[in-house]
């Protein structure tokens, strides 16, 4: 054999000389094949928790998750497209305490709940909702399916439905939908009055278009109201995560009942910062039950300006604490002037429900349909009274603005008493009673502000005092004898108008005015 050859059949040989003395003896290997293939080891047994006690909505969100849906709006009307940019309220409709946290481009901003975002085509509003009744009805927020020319419905198991709108509120931002549909899965009311904060509260919908997004949290407080147009609002305030297309979704209790409708948010910067508002279920089933019957909602209007109490007020008032709400103007012929509530009146209870700040009072009474007899718990003179009301309507435009203050009357030399409270005062001629809305003999000029007290509490040169606690004056001397008597450190209450024809009291310190 050639010696060049033999190398590699020796080569050769060594290689397979394990292969073919494998393939002779089948029973020797088997040993070896068990000892390089490791036995599949058992799936173990879950861990059990490290932590324990935590809250888990598993359930919760299984059983509710099909009742909530994505809403789609196309808007077609000039004032809804302005508000197309993901379904938010135009600037005049925004309260002051969310229009200032957001700046002057706050409709505008993207991160919204419901509001705009670049991936959003012009004309188009979407949110959430939800299904309150197996028939089809449908509740979500106002601003989001405001001037919308078609409306669809996407539920959780990807059915696409066309809803009409039976009719919404502005006030309330709430509006009904309907789908044609029968047994769809809907969700149970809770009571929202039960809500108290630090309970645990969960929130569904479709932020940024991501749908059926669940976040949790807790009730932060109750009862927040907003500016001018939504004092009729008690907000359920939350720390729940809401962004851009929340709107209109359920906030659930653990039982997995819907107690609010998630509204707005408050953030300086546009998207989720750990403050957010929902509407009460209470007040939205109110709203649901009217627009059904009639297609639109009417509030109960008592027929009062009010405003809050503090310390000082109460002090000066005799009063022993600073619950209620101070009446500072009586409408003519409303229902309170009516029933006999006069200026000065503070009050504490409707129909027997207590009322602790001011601003509990407009949800209480919105919330009675007109034409309702309600039960109004006054203090008057220190003494508690009941006072018995037919409430009457609340028109939708029944605000008032407040123009500057204007400066009017001559100055007359200042009197002791009234500078006390660091006020120069003048008797008002008839062009600045009438500029003010006064009757002849009415009330006194504010002709100059001289102490910190009364800067700090808003008396500018221009208003009127109409009234030292529930006594009317008319003139420099009649003030001056209702302040006789006032030694320093006592607290003394007037009734003050303003150049708009704005009414409230204003408290003041005698002798504090350095």
């Amino acid at each position: 054999m050639n010696s060049r050859v033999r190398p590699s059949l020796l080569a050769a040989l060594v290689l397979t000389a394990p292969l073919m003395a494998c393939a002779r003896s089948p029973e020797a290997a088997a040993p070896v094949a068990v000892q390089s293939a490791p036995a599949v080891a058992a799936p173990a047994a879950p861990s059990a928790p490290l932590v324990t006690g935590l809250p888990d909505f598993t359930r919760l969100v299984e059983q509710v998750g099909p009742g909530v849906v994505n809403i789609e709006a196309r808007i077609g009307s000039p004032r809804g497209a302005a508000r197309a940019r993901g379904g938010m309220p135009d600037d005049e409709q925004i309260p002051e305490i969310f229009r200032r946290f957001f700046g002057p481009d706050f409709p505008g901003m993207p991160g919204m709940p419901g509001g705009p975002g670049q991936d959003a085509p012009s004309g188009r509003s979407v949110g959430s909702g939800f299904i309150i009744s197996p028939d089809g009805y449908i509740l979500t927020n106002h601003h989001v399916v405001d001037g919308a020319e078609s409306i669809t419905v996407r539920l959780s198991d990807r059915r696409e439905l066309t809803a009409r709108l039976v009719g919404s509120d502005e006030t309330y931002d709430v509006a009904l939908l309907k789908v044609d549909g029968k047994g769809l899965p809907s969700l149970r009311q809770g009571g929202s009055s039960a809500i108290k904060p630090g309970q645990w509260v969960v929130a569904i919908g479709s932020p940024r278009g991501l749908d059926q997004s669940v976040t949790a949290g807790i009730v932060s407080a109750v009862g927040r109201t907003g500016g001018p147009g939504q004092q009729y609002v008690p907000f359920i305030q939350t720390d729940v995560a809401i962004n851009r297309g929340n709107s209109g979704g359920p906030l659930l209790n653990t039982s997995g009942e819907v107690v609010g409708i998630n509204s707005q948010i408050l953030s300086n910067s546009g998207g989720y910062m750990g403050v957010s508002f929902a509407i009460p279920m209470d007040l939205a089933m109110r709203a649901v039950e009217q627009i059904k019957k009639t297609g639109k909602v009417s509030r109960g209007m008592l027929g009062v300006q009010i405003q809050g109490l503090d310390a000082t007020r109460a002090r000066a008032m005799g009063l022993p604490d600073s619950n209620g709400a101070l009446v500072n103007s009586v409408e003519p012929d409303s229902a309170a002037e009516k029933g006999g509530i006069e200026i000065g009146d503070v009050i504490v209870s409707v129909n027997g429900q207590a009322v602790a700040t001011s601003a509990d009072l407009p949800p209480m009474v919105g919330m009675l349909p007109p034409g309702t007899k309600a039960k109004i718990g006054v203090i008057r003179d220190g003494k508690p009274r009941e006072i018995g009301v037919t409430l009457g309507e609340l028109a939708s435009d029944a605000q008032r603005a407040a123009s500057g203050p204007d400066d009017g009357g001559a100055a007359a030399p200042p009197a002791s008493a009234v500078a006390r409270l660091g006020l120069r005062v003048a008797e008002l001629d008839a062009a600045t009673r009438g500029r003010l809305g006064l009757k002849a003999g009415e009330g006194v000029a504010v002709a100059g502000v001289d102490g910190r007290e009364a800067r700090e509490a808003g008396l500018q040169p221009g208003m009127a005092i109409l009234r030292v606690g529930r006594t009317p004056v008319g003139s420099v001397a009649e003030l001056e004898r209702q302040l006789r008597g006032v030694d320093d450190g006592d607290a003394v209450m007037l009734l003050v108008r303003t150049p708009g024809g704005t009414t409230s009291f204003i408290a003041l310190t005698a002798g504090s005015q350095d």
